[in-house]
């Protein structure tokens, strides 16, 4: 699954790991993510994030 990166912060999101804390749990694709979701560093919504390379 594709690993995605805040473009604010760098903060990258796992879905092997998820966010466990904040209600993603691992295996949780990114699209599969709540809009509502934010980074769990600085707090940039989804639509600020980017596909990591």
């Amino acid at each position: 699954m594709q690993k995605y990166e805040c473009d604010v912060c760098g903060y990258i999101y796992d879905p092997e790991a998820g966010d466990p804390p904040n209600g993603v749990e691992p295996g949780t694709a990114f699209a599969d993510v709540p809009d509502s979701w934010s980074c769990p560093i600085c707090g940039a919504d989804k639509s600020q994030f980017s596909p990591a390379n």
